[in-house]
């Protein structure tokens, strides 16, 4: 009888630790590594790793699964690039707790944060809950191709106790206050990871009303986080504008303090690029003194993808385009090809859609890139649509008009939002090797008609640790950064290492021939809903609790993911 029952021969073992990688076999008995070393006992499987590099499963915290995991096995895109554990629940956006009367308040709401289309949830949402640990238990027995687990939404979690009044951003009262608390404790000893909230502007339902807990006081997020504090334990996620940096900073700051709670949030949402600002250094010295911080940073621009099959494009405001909006895609193709059409859409105003706060950006044509097949998330500005418009003596517009008809209308053009002032990723080059960063916001399971960033990990292995010519980001620090720091810093410490007792979750990758694929739009979502997804090459196998999931990027069949309830402790070994 073997001794284990897979053993991954011959590999360059990154461990998550951050130290130098080295060849090593890693032996797997069951759900757990039972062993690390060279001529390991044979297995009852072997895996012949030679020259590819085998690292922890990717643990992402920043996902938006809430819905799809009601309806499907596979969490795609995020499972293609070597994810193993997802965190949903995050921006105070979810479906948990919720009346019946309140759940088209929330439909509109994910449907505005997070592009998530009407029909979609509605098809696709069994809605056989009610209070949070409800929906927890709605999914606890399905099987899915990685770990699921969940934050709180805040935003769910305010209008539940509050209604109209916490949908219109009042201010909580004692006794709103106190009911949300107690129903945190419920959500954390049910098995929730903490709770996930949203201060900025950006977010809004799809009928541009602003979300619930933009302005929620200080008193109340106090109070939620002293909750968890008393059911044993979350992380306190945040996204925010920080329009007021440093008065926002000492509000979070207090709040982990006075609680004790670990704190997140995305660099995307500083109002001020973080590698030019003096906020790393604040969270360096807050964790120096205790506390822990952790800066979620996506390792590309903060954008979108524009097309005619997605949600934005430069013309999706233009009255004209609206009136054709209801045609099938062939037609409208075609109706888009007459000149006479042609002018009346450029001619009119390009004006932002108070429903969705992404179109205040989509005339940028500075900031506007056509994408190509082998996708670049660094081009040089003199690619950009202005760029090209200004060599060709052209109007910018017309020929962003033109290439989205490229490719029978299909083509797809990138748009970025922040992090790319300069034109390049320096600054986000120092914000991935800041020592409180860790990778984040792909943001899988939402924004199907406009971002793909789930690809993330794909994309920091790819550009930055292999291919960009400058600034490149060393590997160890690399798969650190996705894995034991994103793992640690929401209380998954059985995961995220490659070391004895740990839980076998694993990537096997030939890093040589990894390669990132062009987004494509799929119609695979409830009600024939549209999505962005994007494929690699490389992963050779991505095994989930000791069982193989994917073999070169195709599912093997195997679901052996489950709900993950709570903080989970780390292996009595490396405790």
């Amino acid at each position: 009888m073997s001794r284990f029952d897979v053993v991954i021969r011959n590999g360059t073992v990154v461990d998550g630790r951050g130290g130098d990688p080295w060849i090593a076999d890693v032996g797997i008995v069951g759900d757990r590594i039972a062993a690390i070393g060279r001529d390991l006992a044979p297995g009852a499987e072997e895996i012949d790793a030679t020259g590819l590099i085998v690292t922890p499963g990717f643990v992402d915290i920043h996902t938006h699964y809430d819905g799809q995991v009601t309806w499907d096995n596979h969490l795609r895109p995020s499972t293609s690039h070597g994810v193993t554990t997802i965190l949903m629940g995050n921006c105070g956006v979810g479906f948990a707790p919720c009346r019946p009367e309140q759940r088209e308040m929330l439909v509109r709401l994910m449907e505005g944060v997070e592009d998530i289309p009407n029909p979609v949830l509605t098809e696709g949402l069994p809605w056989n809950w009610e209070s949070f640990p409800d929906y927890l238990d709605s999914i606890a027995d399905k099987p899915f191709d990685a770990d699921v687990a969940a934050l709180l939404p805040h935003a769910a979690l305010r209008v539940y106790v509050m209604g109209e009044r916490g949908e219109a951003r009042e201010a909580a009262k004692e006794e709103d206050i106190a009911r949300m608390t107690a129903l945190v404790c419920e959500a954390v000893k049910a098995g929730a990871l903490g709770i996930g909230t949203s201060r900025t502007m950006f977010h809004r339902s799809i009928d541009g009303h602003l979300i619930p807990t933009l302005t929620a006081e200080e008193t109340e997020l106090q109070a939620l986080a002293d909750a968890m504090t008393a059911a044993g334990g979350g992380t306190f996620q945040f996204v925010s504008d920080f329009a007021d940096e440093d008065a926002e900073f000492d509000m979070i700051l207090r709040i982990a303090e006075r609680s004790g709670r670990p704190i997140t949030f995305p660099a995307a949402g500083t109002a001020r690029d973080p590698a030019r600002s003096h906020l790393l250094a604040r969270v360096r010295a807050a964790n120096q003194a205790g506390q822990r911080i952790g800066v979620q940073v996506l390792g590309r621009p903060t954008g979108a993808i524009m097309g005619h099959q997605l949600t934005l494009h430069p013309f999706c405001t233009s009255p004209t385009y609206k009136s054709l909006a209801h045609l099938p895609f062939e037609e409208k193709i075609a109706r888009l090809q007459r000149p006479e059409i042609k002018a009346a859409i450029l001619a009119d105003p390009l004006t932002p859609d108070p429903g969705n706060a992404l179109t205040d950006f989509v005339f940028n044509f500075d900031r506007i890139f056509p994408l190509g097949d082998n996708p670049d998330y660094e081009p040089s500005l003199a690619d950009s649509v202005a760029g090209r418009a200004r060599a060709l003596d052209m109007p910018p517009a017309e020929l962003a008009y033109d290439l989205l008809l490229e490719k029978d209308g299909k083509r797809q053009l990138y748009i970025t939002i922040t992090h790319y002032a300069e034109g390049n990723l320096d600054g986000m080059g120092q914000i991935i090797m800041h020592p409180d960063s860790v990778m984040g916001l792909g943001d899988g399971g939402a924004h199907y008609g406009a971002i793909c960033d789930a690809s993330y990990s794909t994309y920091l292995l790819t550009h930055w640790v292999r291919d960009r010519e400058r600034g490149r980001v060393p590997l160890p620090r690399a798969i650190k950064a996705m894995t034991r720091d994103t793992a640690e810093l929401v209380g998954l410490r059985d995961r995220g290492v490659l070391a004895e007792g740990y839980r076998a979750d694993i990537n096997v990758i030939d890093l040589e021939n990894l390669r990132l694929h062009a987004p494509e739009v799929v119609f695979d979502l409830p009600a024939g809903g549209r999505r962005l997804m994007q494929r690699a090459d490389g992963y050779r196998l991505t095994m989930l609790a000791g069982q193989i999931v994917s073999r070169k990027g195709e599912p093997t069949g195997a679901l052996p993911g489950r709900l993950v309830r709570g903080a989970q402790p780390a292996p009595v070994a490396a405790a």
